[in-house]
């Protein structure tokens, strides 16, 4: 049952008839993890908590410097020097007291990403390195969890969800992170986001999409981004889709994976 206090908060999201009282008792019983604080999970912690997800873990180990203020909007100048997971829970119970916040203020390795991710029904990527995208992916397929992850460029930004765990009518399954990206490029490969930089806003709007994502899939409407990449040019205000499938040949989940858990 929603208290009196809660029709009133999410009485827009219960009018709508694809999410009504039960889509929103299911958001209030839902939890996301959310990787990185930073230019996407600020907007996405920020999104998800207004709409009433009742539980987000966030795993990040950084402290907010000035530098990240310019798109990295859950962190206000006086958090300068404190751990993002802090200051961006500070942020999220401002908004919604309602909303549990789990720090988890770790770097995410191989010896504890599977027991992270499989406590959550939803992980969101908003990592910046190819390390943790491959590793975030790997621990999804594993403990069964979707995953929905983006990156960011300088003007650019790129977004999916990954259900290769879950078998459509044809008793095929959906692709991983790993049958887009077979591997990770050199290290090194591209420039960072210090080097390059970005346009703060692109963040926003991608962080923003991936929150809808998020929302979508738990509350099991519309059309999963599943198979397909969504790309957006800042430059050009243009969105373009490209498909793909999944990898018989991939390394985890392919018909003969070489990737096993480390569970």
């Amino acid at each position: 049952m929603l208290t009196d206090d809660q029709l009133d908060r999410y009485a827009r999201h219960i009018i709508l008839k694809e999410v009504g009282g039960a889509g929103q008792a299911r958001l209030l019983r839902a939890r996301v993890l959310l990787i990185g604080a930073g230019g996407l999970g600020s907007p996405m912690a920020l999104y998800l908590a207004a709409a009433g997800v009742g539980a987000i873990g966030i795993v990040d180990d950084d402290l907010v410097s000035l530098s990240n203020l310019q798109r990295q909007v859950a962190h206000r100048t006086d958090a300068v020097g404190r751990p993002k997971t802090i200051s961006a829970a500070e942020a999220i119970h401002a908004l919604n007291p309602d909303v549990r916040v789990v720090r988890h203020t770790e770097r995410l390795t191989p010896e504890n990403a599977e027991a992270l991710v499989g406590g959550y029904d939803v992980v969101a990527d908003g990592s910046d390195n190819f390390a943790t995208r491959f590793l975030v992916n790997d621990a999804c397929y594993f403990t069964g969890r979707t995953l929905v992850s983006a990156a960011l460029g300088q003007f650019e930004g790129q977004l999916s969800t990954f259900k290769a765990h879950v078998s459509g009518a044809n008793g095929r399954h959906g692709p991983c992170y790993r049958c887009l990206f077979p591997a990770p490029p050199p290290e090194g490969a591209g420039p960072s986001c210090a080097d390059a930089g970005i346009l703060g806003a692109v963040a926003g709007v991608m962080g923003t999409i991936q929150a809808t994502e998020v929302l979508k899939e738990i509350l099991g409407i519309g059309e999963s981004l599943s198979g397909r990449l969504l790309i957006y040019q800042a430059l050009d205000a243009a969105f373009r889709t490209v498909r793909f499938t999944a990898d018989p040949a991939c390394a985890l989940c392919g018909a003969a994976p070489t990737i096993r858990s480390g569970a």
